[in-house]
């Protein structure tokens, strides 16, 4: 990162869109947004068409209105290029730049997120406006930073991507002799002897080779990043010092390895939406924004989220006002350096008609919209929150989760022993466990710094190289406690199994040979001697060396290991067998940070419904309390609330669906007390 992301307050807003709308709405916006506090909007992420209405021809007068419009009532803006949108004209001209599935079908145009990301077309056009819009408007003193392109992970298979994932693999191979062993291609006839025979992994007859499906998957994120950079350097040649980002997406679009990005940005941003309308949404949006904050290394900025719905399965649940400022809140106290939304005003047709926004279809007399304002003005209030700190992390953990894409890959992979295996479900479960329990977690990459950490997750890992195995055998032996789930490190980087017992990667530092993998039928669970319950997944072993933490208790396994630990060095090394179900995952880590000495946030909040999170500042901490629970809670300690402006040492209450923010005296201690039900 080059340029600092250091906003002077949290950012409030979200995206606006006035070209579908007439003018004399415009003054409308403005009014409302000073009403609601917004001092932070982004524009032209979907402008393409209105920017440059013919191909090399500009026509920007109107973005010259807005941009003058938002100056004169002292908003900042976010300008997006907004290359994830071709206009009709483009794909007429291109028809080659239309991105082409797997099973061969070229799309048509009709929608957003239709071009080929290695089209030389493309990538010229894109880097045309780009450079436009920052000649244009680079310098303006409004612009707070650029937002390039909009949630990248648009993948293409036709024959631009086909020449430039040739072009990848011989750079990343050398040779077809070592891609050829790499990929395993003596199985099924599938050697290649010329670059030209490798295409993308299209639509086959039956099973695709899983190291051609995981390096296309690598090449995907590779090459867009290819493309983020070219627009960012057109920016930057242009002479605009304001920081970029691209928004990165949760929870599903998955076909970036975000890591790889981070030194790329000057600051990393997300969209995040619930997947749920349940109790779990909570959990949801502390996962996104831990692992948002991990993969930027610090302060970070939420660039997108749901005003009022929440895409719950085939239906829009209702997101109460009350619900979006507490998640608006969880986000603030894991480093986010605001809160924005998609969108401002809800879209009178389109394909997103039914999106929530901050004004929505009924207007501003509605509960949505006066949420927002409560937020605008609750965060107005936390100005001094946004300072980051002098040294050190914004959140400090004692715990990680680690998190890599490749792992994810691998599970896509088809043919599996167990085709349900899904790595992000491993992972959030994990991390459930640990936000149940009250705990602060960082996210890490392999190769990562971790000697602070008391306790290292690896939910699952399929393959790993040598360099991850070596850094977790380093990792334990310096004294850390390291937890590694089931279906972990049975094959090398390119999806190879290595021979000789699972999980073969990892025999010699857990101490365990697993023999036989013996997946339960979707329905089945088993219980282990230490009370867990477990399902889907099961395995037979040989008698380790290492000490057994818990058997199976019935059964073709009863009796037989199910969690070992192993003491290597000055540490030690846990294997779990089985799938944990998330209430037994739940206990397992409560009783593991309680033997690590790793102690919740609030010790206790923990069971009552009441979130704790402590940000770190430039002059101090804040303590973040968000009640998601049915019962008010009288919260003691040494302090004061930011929001209601009171000091917390005679007991404040946060009410049931209510929130408090506390910058905290120097080693205040809190107690917990949930009061009565009325």
């Amino acid at each position: 990162m080059t340029v600092p992301f250091a906003p002077a307050r949290l950012l409030f807003g979200g995206d606006y869109n006035p070209e579908q709308w007439p003018r004399e709405v415009w003054a409308e916006d403005m009014a409302l947004m000073r009403r609601a506090g917004v001092n932070t909007v982004t524009i032209g992420v979907f402008s393409w068409a209105t920017i440059e209405p013919r191909e090399g021809e500009f026509d920007a007068g109107w973005l010259d209105d807005v941009v003058a419009l938002l100056d004169e009532n002292e908003i900042g803006f976010f300008l997006a290029t907004p290359t994830a949108s071709p206009p009709p004209w483009f794909t007429l001209a291109h028809p080659d730049a239309l991105p082409v599935r797997a099973d061969g079908t070229r799309l048509s145009h009709g929608s957003r997120d239709t071009y080929a990301i290695s089209a030389p077309a493309y990538r010229h056009a894109a880097r045309r406006i780009a450079r436009f819009l920052a000649e244009r408007y680079g310098a303006h003193p409004r612009l707070r930073g650029w937002h390039v392109h909009n949630e990248y992970g648009s993948v293409d298979h036709g024959p631009h991507a086909a020449a430039a994932f040739r072009r990848w693999l011989r750079a990343r191979y050398g040779s077809l002799e070592a891609l050829n062993d790499a990929w395993y291609t003596a199985f099924w006839s599938q050697r290649y002897d010329g670059w030209d025979e490798i295409l993308p992994p299209l639509a086959t007859q039956y099973l695709a080779n899983p190291a051609h499906a995981v390096d296309f998957k690598r090449f995907c994120s590779d090459e867009m990043l290819a493309a983020f950079a070219e627009q960012r350097d057109e920016l930057r040649a242009a002479g605009s010092t304001a920081p970029v980002t691209t928004n990165f997406m949760h929870p599903s679009w998955d076909h970036l390895n975000q890591w790889d990005w981070r030194e790329h940005l000057d600051v990393v941003s997300v969209d995040h939406y619930l997947d749920t309308d349940g109790a779990d949404g909570e959990a949801h949006a502390a996962y996104a924004a831990d692992l948002t904050r991990s993969w930027g290394g610090g302060p970070w900025l939420l660039m997108e989220q749901a005003a009022a719905g929440i895409r719950d399965g085939a239906r829009h649940a209702f997101k109460e006002p009350d619900r979006v400022i507490r998640n608006s809140l969880g986000y603030v106290a894991r480093g986010s350096q605001g809160a924005l939304f998609f969108q401002w005003r809800a879209s009178a047709g389109g394909s997103e008609t039914w999106h929530s926004a901050m004004v929505p279809h009924v207007g501003p007399q509605s509960r949505t919209f006066e949420g927002i304002t409560e937020l605008g003005a609750l965060l107005g209030r936390l100005q001094e929150v946004a300072a980051p700190p002098h040294d050190g992390p914004v959140v400090e953990s004692d715990v990680a989760v680690l998190w890599e894409a490749n792992g994810r890959w691998s599970l896509q992979t088809p043919h599996l022993p167990n085709d349900d295996l899904d790595y992000t479900i491993e992972v959030r479960s994990v991390h459930r466990a640990l936000w149940r329990a009250g705990a602060a977690v960082d996210f890490v990459r392999p190769g990562a710094d971790v000697d602070r950490y008391r306790v290292l997750f690896v939910p699952t890992l399929m393959a790993l190289d040598d360099g991850t195995v070596a850094w977790l055998t380093r990792y334990v032996e310096a004294g850390g406690h390291l937890v590694v789930g089931r279906f972990t490190g049975v094959a090398d980087e390119h999806q190879r199994v290595v021979a000789g017992g699972y999980p073969g990667r990892l025999r010699d530092l857990l101490g365990v040979r697993v023999t036989e993998h013996l997946p339960l039928a979707p329905d089945e669970t088993q219980v282990l001697s230490d009370g867990s319950t477990v399902d889907q997944w099961t395995e037979r072993m040989d008698p380790p060396q290492a000490d057994v933490l818990a058997t199976y208790a019935e059964g073709r396994l009863a009796g037989l290991p199910a969690v070992t630990r192993r003491h290597v060095g000055g540490g030690s090394a846990t294997y779990v067998s089985a799938r944990l179900v998330q209430e037994s995952w739940d206990a397992f880590v409560a009783a593991l940070l309680a033997e690590r000495g790793v102690t919740p946030v609030v010790p206790e909040a923990v069971g009552t419904g009441l979130e704790a999170i402590r940000r770190r500042g430039a002059e101090g901490t804040y303590l973040f309390l968000l009640n998601h629970g049915e019962t008010s809670v009288r919260v003691l300690g040494k302090g004061h609330d930011l929001i209601t402006d009171t000091p917390t040492d005679p007991g404040i209450t946060v009410p049931a669906g209510g929130y408090a923010v506390i910058r905290e005296t120097p080693d205040a201690t809190w107690s917990v007390h949930p009061l009565p039900s009325p």
